[in-house]
């Protein structure tokens, strides 16, 4: 009875406020013609005209109520009829009482739908607030062990549990005079004016790039003069991850393995695992690289941020297991140790980085491995590392111009994953640190249901963070999963949320945009969401477009446009089936003007079943310039025979064979679409790509493309090869390694 009424009141307060609209127009019209005489069928045409707006205007917010109650899983099959009946009474309308009449208009059954999902939306919202299972917590600081003990006795309650390492906008530097080094493209990174390394960077003149234990320096511009200038080379058992440079500086972070621990020269222990190195040189002469600073450090690289000339690098350790058996194990043998040796100077011993009452913790009862924050100056070597431990973990990072953020999330472990059919068991903690120059200052932390898919799930904007999380899992038989988006202020306490969002779906790709976010999830179909967050206490859904398959990466076209690359999918079952099989991929253009209405403006299919691209997992490997209509993409091309596609045992899940390895290149725009160029091997011999396996392991697989002037450069670890971008005619390839 309560609900009836409400709906009631709610209609009634439209059209109450459509006839006092109209009342006040009509005086208005009155008083004007009063002053002015009009044609009698100019004044019609301008009510008829007013009318329809309005009628338009209710249009679109019954069909965005809607879409956001349906994103919450709230059943809205009882609605349909009346959002039809809308519809229809607007596209048929013919006099202002169609389109605004108090009974059976357009306005009258939107008003009807509006109401209806107010009412649906405020019970699911009611059920919500029974479970309140979101904690933030705000803490001055984060504890200290303290005691040797109290460290010894967390370390042996852990379980043996190990976890590796984390497996923007396109930043163009303008050309300058004629002369200098002209414009060129940088790494695609999240946030503009944060750094990320890469296995590839570029200043316009030179080119520094990764193959196999070897960092090399190519002159790049011009191409008649590309060549190799330097080659730093590495240990055999060297494994180089990722590059900075700035100014006259290069970073090379890598790491080496030791499976037992080695007495080196003049009685030098080296740690037992892996060693993370950081390594800073002075590239002033290109020719002559010259080593700078060394810091080793006991642990697994994850990741790291540049911002201006300071370099923040986050580390992982997990102590040797059989120290958990130790009798008489000391402070000594469980933190991570570190070496820093600066320029020609004598390599010291390693020590402990810290002594145990510096170490922060996660949970006081038990821990099984330690975060590190390294933060080193790039302008001035000499000044001691600042050097933040905490005994805890951290899966995915996050860093705006002033904050980082790393999220841990409790129940992923090697070999140990816990039953999740409740979804309070999966929580993530969110660390926030203040980058405050060459050095970090924990702030607070908070605690969100569900586990982050990656840096992508995460964002801050306006001092407020936001983070995507997924609940619970999805499979093929069953799903419980649930998707949630929160809104936390400066201080980590919860501002706003949307819980409960694509029941049975999981985050795909996430992208916030100011006051907008975007979401994909899937199982069968690929919902694309447009969220609006511009009020953080109450962020909702505006829009959903379902369409086959799902994006992998999204990235910002311009403000009102996103492209999207992921892959096709087809149901595995038409008939009743609970999931979809994965085909070729895709790449689309998606419009989010009308954010109620959003659409697939353009796409492109790329080959069939196992077409994959480095691109799909690492947001690096994606070269775009809106101002050039230009988007490079690294392709691993697989395809299925006309023959096999036509055979009657053919099958959704069936792979095709590989038949290329390399850059697809497109000239992208919203009046053309997306249309293709034409693409770039490094593959010498095209029958290598009967070896399935060979082209993921290839020296000769493309992974990385920039653009300098008017050349397109495509990267792979055996070579650097340089074509116009115009019709991409060759110009010069340079070798690098042979395999």
């Amino acid at each position: 009875m309560k609900k009836l009424l409400a709906i009631g009141v709610a209609v009634l307060l439209v059209l109450g406020i459509l006839a006092l609209v109209r009342c006040q127009e009509k005086r208005q019209s009155q008083t004007t013609s009063q002053q002015k005489t009009s044609p009698a069928n100019g004044e019609a045409n301008t009510e008829l005209e007013k009318a329809r707006a309005e009628a338009k205007a209710l249009l679109d917010q019954a069909n965005s109520a809607l879409a956001e109650i349906q994103f919450l899983g709230i059943d809205t099959s009882d609605l349909g009829p009346a959002i039809l009946n809308a519809q229809i009474k607007y596209d048929n309308a013919k006099t202002t009482e169609d389109y605004t009449g108090e009974k059976d208009s357009s306005a009258y059954w939107s008003g009807i739908v509006i109401s209806e999902c107010e009412v649906k939306k405020q019970e699911y919202l009611a059920e919500q607030e029974k479970q309140q299972y979101v904690k933030s917590e705000t803490t001055p600081s984060m504890p200290r062990f303290t005691s040797c003990e109290d460290l010894i006795k967390a370390f042996k309650n852990g379980h043996p549990r190990c976890w590796g390492p984390e497996s923007a906008t396109l930043h163009v530097v303008p050309s300058t005079q004629s002369g200098e080094t002209p414009e060129h493209s940088t790494t695609n990174v999240q946030v503009a004016g944060v750094d990320e390394a890469d296995i590839v960077k570029n200043d316009g003149k030179f080119i520094y790039t990764i193959s196999g234990q070897s960092v090399f320096i190519l002159v790049a511009h011009p191409p008649e003069e590309a060549r190799i200038v330097s080659r730093i080379e590495f240990d055999q058992d060297s494994s180089l991850d990722e590059l900075f440079i700035e100014g006259e500086r290069l970073v090379v972070i890598g790491s080496n393995h030791n499976d037992e621990r080695e007495t080196l020269e003049k009685g030098i222990v080296s740690p037992h695992g892996h060693v993370a190195f950081i390594k800073i040189y002075d590239i002033a002469n290109r020719e002559e690289p010259e080593l700078s600073k060394t810091v080793e450090y006991e642990g697994c690289y994850s990741t790291s941020r540049k911002i201006n000339d300071n370099v923040h690098v986050v580390l992982a350790t997990s102590p040797d297991y059989a120290l958990y058996d130790k009798k008489d194990l000391k402070c000594s043998d469980i933190i991570p140790r570190i070496r820093d040796t600066w320029k020609e100077q004598e390599p010291a011993n390693f020590s402990p980085v810290c002594d145990c009452l510096d170490i922060e913790y996660v949970d006081p009862e038990g821990f099984t491995s330690f975060l590190s924050v390294l933060s080193i100056s790039l302008r001035d070597e000499s000044k001691s590392l600042s050097k933040r431990v905490i005994a805890g973990y951290s899966e995915n990072v996050y860093a705006s111009t002033e904050n980082l953020y790393v999220a841990s999330t409790d129940n992923r472990y090697f070999g140990y994953w816990p039953d999740t059919t409740s979804q309070g068991e999966e929580k993530t903690t969110v660390y926030k640190f203040k980058l405050d120059g060459p050095s970090t200052t924990f702030l607070t932390s908070a605690e969100v249901p569900g586990t982050v898919l990656n840096q992508f799930s995460m964002d801050e904007s306006g001092g407020y963070f936001r983070i995507a999380t997924t609940c619970g899992h999805v499979s093929r038989e069953e799903a419980d999963s649930t998707n949630n988006v929160y809104v936390l202020d400066p201080n980590l306490i919860m501002a706003g949320k949307l819980e409960g969002l694509a029941p049975g779906e999981r985050i795909y790709s996430a992208r916030f945009m100011g006051g907008k976010a975007y979401l994909v999830t899937f199982k069968k179909v690929d919902p694309f969401f447009v969220l609006d967050l511009a009020d953080p206490e109450n962020p909702r859904v505006l829009g959903a477009l379902k369409i086959p398959g799902y994006s992998d990466y999204l990235h910002p076209y311009d403000e009102n446009h996103i492209i999207g690359i992921g892959k096709n999918a087809v149901e595995a079952d038409p008939e009743g089936s609970n999931f979809a099989w994965y085909q070729g991929m895709k790449i689309a253009v998606f419009d989010v003007s009308d954010v109620a209405n959003p659409r697939e403006m353009h796409k492109v299919d790329i080959g069939d079943r196992g077409t994959d691209s480095y691109a799909l997992n690492d947001h690096k490997a994606f070269l775009f310039d809106r101002n050039k209509n230009l988007l490079v993409l690294p392709v691993l091309l697989a395809e299925l025979t006309p023959e096999e596609k036509a055979s009657n045992d053919a099958r959704a899940n069936d792979y095709g064979q590989y038949t290329f390895q390399g850059a697809y290149v497109y000239d992208i725009s919203l009046e053309s679409g997306i249309r293709f160029k034409g693409r770039v091997t490094h593959l010498d011999d095209p029958a290598k790509l009967t070896n399935n396996h060979y082209c993921r392991d290839s020296a000769e697989a493309v992974k990385r493309s920039l653009y300098i002037g008017d050349n397109l450069y495509t990267i792979s670890e055996a070579r650097v090869k340089i074509n116009k971008l115009g019709d991409l005619a060759e110009e010069a390839s340079i070798q690098l390694s042979t395999e």
